[in-house]
């Protein structure tokens, strides 16, 4: 059984740069057309648009977070197999938001993109 060649798939700014940094040339990126160009520019436009929806979450859970857990002391005193549900918070839900966010925000960049 012979195993395939792996191949790196990168774009063309990326291949741009390594070749720059092999030759120290100047190389520069493709030029698009202009109607090109306008798409592109609205795409990330509406993509900014609609990380900031994301961003808004992060911060919501890096502000909310210490905020519940002030607002009920009482977190503490409840216990999961031995850990208070506080220190349960602190160490996995905001990596589990996280994760949520992000699988969120990549559907809507996706979407933006379509």
């Amino acid at each position: 059984m012979t195993r395939q060649r792996r191949v790196a798939v990168t774009s063309p700014q990326t291949r741009l740069v390594i070749a720059r940094r092999r030759s120290g040339a100047r190389v520069d990126p493709p030029h698009l057309a202009a109607p090109e160009m306008e798409r592109a520019r609205r795409v990330h436009r509406e993509q900014l648009r609609r990380a900031m929806g994301a961003v808004a979450g992060l911060a919501g859970l890096i502000i909310g977070l210490p905020l519940v857990l002030a607002a009920f002391p009482e977190l503490d005193a409840v216990r999961l197999s031995g850990v208070p549900v506080s220190w349960l918070a602190v160490a996995v839900l905001p990596y589990a938001v996280l994760v949520l966010l992000a699988g969120w925000q990549l559907r809507r960049a996706e979407e933006a993109e379509e």
